[in-house]
């Protein structure tokens, strides 16, 4: 089958690639760097080197597949994402519509139940209705929790500061994925086209609150007196925008996220339909990883 995949070479689209050409399907991979094309090509994948902000360049990847697999990558000079999230999104649906691709895997996040849902979940749910609008499109919708790849920019905090911390308390329980997860269930999806109608399901490899992420990862390099801080959400954009993050995207997709998880709006929906949940790569397997990354950062 010919599928068009979003994302480039990032965590979860570089594994659902070279899963999908291995399994004999035709691959078109979507990259923004032209860095990339010799490495694509290494995956037995097809180059595309354009903007997904460029509708016509993405209407013209589409053309031809069976199938899509999409995701928004993040913009690091917009002023306003949700606005980005929205347009690109809006963009992929028209394009689905206009070259007649019937099977779709949208990666989406835990929140998208709320049309005015904090950080970028009100904007997913945007995507997700823009998707469900399509007559005779069958989409699943991944929503995933918090990635646990993004601890490896925790590295530092634990290593200098012997602490780890966001704008809610330890106590709170987090519904955390792996990458890799998220490319499996994805690549089954698209491996035998088993999306029937309008789909969500949530990914979620572990849970775990504050206290206990702070633990295990302290463990993995070999501390165990690793602290879990509870900053403002002045404290944690200020970090954060000293650190290179932009504001608008320190405010996206951290702090806001930590009011959704403070208020309980972020998880109420998972909550309530724990069932189509999965299981996967657990924090204690991530820490293996973690630790390395730890040990290697002089």
């Amino acid at each position: 089958m010919k599928i068009t995949v979003t994302g480039s070479l990032g965590n979860i689209s570089r594994v659902l690639v070279e899963k999908l050409t291995s399994a004999g399907h035709e691959v078109k991979l979507i990259s923004s760097n032209a860095g990339r094309v010799e490495e694509i090509k290494g995956f037995n994948a097809t180059p595309l080197i354009g903007s997904v902000a460029d509708y016509s360049f993405v209407k013209s990847a589409f053309e031809g597949s069976d199938a899509v697999y999409l995701m928004i990558p993040p913009n690091f000079n917009t002023a306003d994402l949700k606005n980005y999230i929205k347009k690109v999104g809006a963009q992929y649906a028209y394009a689905v519509q206009e070259t007649g691709v019937k099977y779709a895997v949208n990666l989406s996040s835990i929140g998208a139940h709320l049309e005015n849902g904090l950080g970028p979940t009100g904007a997913n749910f945007y995507v997700e209705q823009k998707l469900n609008e399509i007559v005779g499109l069958n989409v699943l919708h991944l929503r995933p929790g918090m990635f646990m790849s993004n601890f490896f920019g925790a590295v530092s905090m634990i290593k200098y500061q012997n602490m780890l911390g966001n704008n809610f308390s330890g106590s709170v329980k987090l519904p955390l994925t792996h990458p890799a997860d998220i490319a499996d269930v994805a690549f089954n999806a698209l491996n035998d086209f088993s999306i029937s109608g309008k789909q969500i399901q949530y990914i979620v490899s572990d849970e775990k609150n504050g206290f206990e992420i702070a633990n295990v990862l302290g463990l993995a390099v070999e501390r165990s007196d690793v602290s879990w801080v509870e900053f403002t959400d002045e404290q944690l954009l200020s970090s954060l925008v000293q650190n290179g993050y932009s504001e608008e995207m320190a405010r996206t997709y951290m702090v806001e996220i930590g009011e959704a998880l403070r208020d309980g709006s972020f998880t109420e929906d998972y909550n309530r339909n724990k069932l189509p949940a999965s299981r996967g790569i657990s924090l204690q397997d991530f820490a293996k990883e973690f630790a390395a990354a730890y040990w290697d950062r002089n």
